[in-house]
């Protein structure tokens, strides 16, 4: 039995023949990629060392970087086959395509990389945070809008390879004046949520982790996307709020410049009150809790009517978390305190009771005499 091979002579210079050739070598080039990718990225790794945002753009952009070098390798290939190959021009333009998509790919996760250095190098999840919020928010917002930018432009570079982009540019330039109002009007939301970004991003009246209060609601600064910010209520819920709205509109930020708060406990006592004694009994208190940070422990009278007056406490906390938690240990002691120690000093309702079997009492009242009351 034996082997005829004659076809192998038969295909000479055709085009069956170019294609198996340039086939070929698109493996020898897939693997040669792959080589020098991860010979290429053993290399810096080992140069790198100290470098975090070096190690961290090899980790993170690792396979797409491989796809790059793969189909640069490929293109390279296609570029040297021969014009009877099969399907060339075809496989040349879906192969540039890829290419563009993957440039894209890479360029974002090396945006993505530098945000994850920077997120390693700058954990928030301190007590002193206020810088770490500060360029956690900015890298979060530019990183956002970069990849907007590098999706936008590869989605253009990919447009610009269709047969006739030219002139759909062309014909879109010459209608700008009604085409440009129209767009503007329809992106207004997106280009106005985009600048609110960047402008967050540089002026910062937000950053993660801030305590904000958003429409009457407590909540932590949970997310900030490229068009809304994410707010955690204290109750587990969310509220979604447009980057926009905190341009435009008055909100409390707690955390803006510190996480320290004062904290403020009112208590309405009678004026039989022993204000000493309270006020004792008050700072010693503060001295055994350790959620005080041990800079206001300060009481004031600060309001008086016809039944009673108005006592403030005031404490200071690290943050709002331990200044909520703080109020209402020393709500709940210096009542107990009171009304254990001073029950008479709690506030009381007066009234003037007239004895039926008195029927003087109503000419006493009359006359300015000493009334009766029930305390």
């Amino acid at each position: 039995m034996t082997l005829d091979l004659d076809f192998l002579y038969n295909m000479n210079e055709g085009p069956l023949r170019s294609g198996l050739i340039v086939l070929g070598v698109a493996l020898l080039s897939v693997v040669l990629a792959i080589v020098i990718h991860r010979a290429g990225t053993a290399l810096i790794r080992r140069l790198a060392r100290g470098h975090p945002f070096t190690i961290t753009a090899t980790e993170v952009a690792y396979n797409s970087g491989r796809t790059c070098l793969i189909l640069f390798l490929l293109r390279l290939v296609l570029t040297g086959a021969p014009d009877n190959t099969p399907g060339l021009t075809s496989i040349s333009y879906l192969t540039s395509v890829a290419l563009i998509l993957a440039l894209t790919w890479f360029l974002m996760r090396c945006v993505k990389s530098v945000s994850v250095a920077v997120v390693k190098l700058n954990p928030y999840d301190v007590a002193d945070n206020l810088r770490a919020r500060r360029i956690l928010t900015q890298t979060r917002v530019l990183s956002r809008s970069a990849y907007f930018i590098i999706a936008l432009l590869g989605l253009s570079f990919v447009l610009l390879t269709f047969p006739g982009a030219r002139q759909f540019g062309a014909s879109l330039l010459a209608s700008a004046g009604v085409a440009g109002i129209v767009a503007g009007i329809a992106a207004k939301p997106v280009l106005g949520n985009f600048f609110a970004g960047l402008q967050i991003a540089f002026s910062q009246p937000i950053r993660i982790d801030d305590v904000l209060i958003v429409k009457g609601e407590w909540g932590r600064v949970e997310e900030i996307t490229g068009t809304f910010v994410v707010v955690k209520i204290w109750d587990e819920r969310r509220m979604i709020v447009p980057l926009q709205w905190f341009i435009e509109n008055p909100f409390e930020n707690w955390t803006h410049t510190s996480a320290t708060i004062l904290g403020t406990v009112f208590l309405w006592l009678d004026y039989a009150v022993p204000a000493r004694e309270v006020r004792a009994e008050f700072e010693r208190v503060c001295k055994t809790l350790p959620l005080w940070d041990k800079r206001v422990c300060v009481m004031h009278v600060t309001d008086a009517d016809q039944r009673c007056m108005q006592v403030r406490l005031l404490v200071s906390a690290v943050d709002s978390g331990s200044a909520f938690d703080l109020r209402c240990q020393i709500r709940e002691h210096m009542i107990s305190f009171i009304a254990t120690n001073y029950p008479q000093a709690l506030p009381r309702l007066r009234a003037e009771v007239t004895p039926r079997n008195d029927p003087d009492a109503l000419e006493r009242i009359v006359d300015g005499s000493p009334r009766e009351s029930l305390g």
